[in-house]
C-alpha cells in the first residue's frame, strides 16, 4: 500500500463545497482509503490575479494503485466536477494534484511527482503540514526548512 497526498483546489460554484466533494469522490474510488484531512484554507490566487479566491486543502490517502491510474481516476472527478481547462493557473470548479506517492520520483509528460512546483506554494505546503510536519520531499527537504524559506501569503485557515 502506497501512501499517497493529493492537492484540492477550487475557486468556483461554492469552492468549499466543491473540495468536499472531491474528497467525497476520492473516497469512492475503489482501493483508496482517505486517511488524514487537512483543514481548508482561503488563499489568494496565483499567476492570474483577477479570479475570486481559492480554498485549498490536502488529504492522504492509502491505495495499491498506480499513480497513472489515480491521475486517470482524478482527471475524471475534475471532469465531473465542470473543470474546465482554458488558462494556466485560472479559474476552476475543481482541482486535484497528486503531490507525493511514497518517495517516488516520476518527472514525464503525463505526470510529475513530486508535484513541481509544490514546494513554492504555501498553500499547499501548510495543509499538507497539517497531515504530516514531518514530511520529506524528495529533492527538497524537510517541509519545516522549505516553509521557512518562503516569504508570507494572504492564507487564512477556515476550518
Amino acid at each position: 500500500m502506497s501512501n499517497i497526498f493529493i492537492a484540492l483546489g477550487s475557486n468556483l460554484e461554492n469552492p468549499k463545497e466543491q473540495v468536499k466533494q472531491g474528497i467525497l469522490s476520492i473516497k469512492n474510488i475503489d482501493g483508496v482509503k482517505i486517511l488524514c484531512e487537512s483543514y481548508l484554507y482561503e488563499t489568494a490566487p496565483v499567476g492570474i490575479l483577477d479570479q475570486p479566491n481559492f480554498i485549498n486543502a490536502v488529504i492522504k490517502i492509502n491505495s495499491d494503485i498506480s499513480p497513472y491510474e489515480l491521475l486517470n481516476k482524478l482527471l475524471k472527478i475534475e471532469n465531473m466536477a465542470g473543470r474546465i481547462r482554458a488558462d494556466k493557473n485560472g479559474p476552476r470548479t475543481l482541482d486535484l494534484d497528486i503531490l507525493l506517492f511514497d518517495n517516488l520520483i516520476l518527472n514525464d509528460k503525463n505526470l510529475t511527482i513530486p508535484h513541481p512546483r509544490m514546494h513554492e506554494r504555501l498553500f499547499v505546503l501548510l495543509p499538507l503540514k497539517d497531515i504530516d510536519e514531518n514530511v520529506v520531499i524528495p529533492n527538497q527537504g524537510s517541509i519545516k526548512h522549505i516553509i521557512e524559506g518562503i516569504a508570507p501569503e494572504n492564507i487564512n485557515r477556515i476550518k
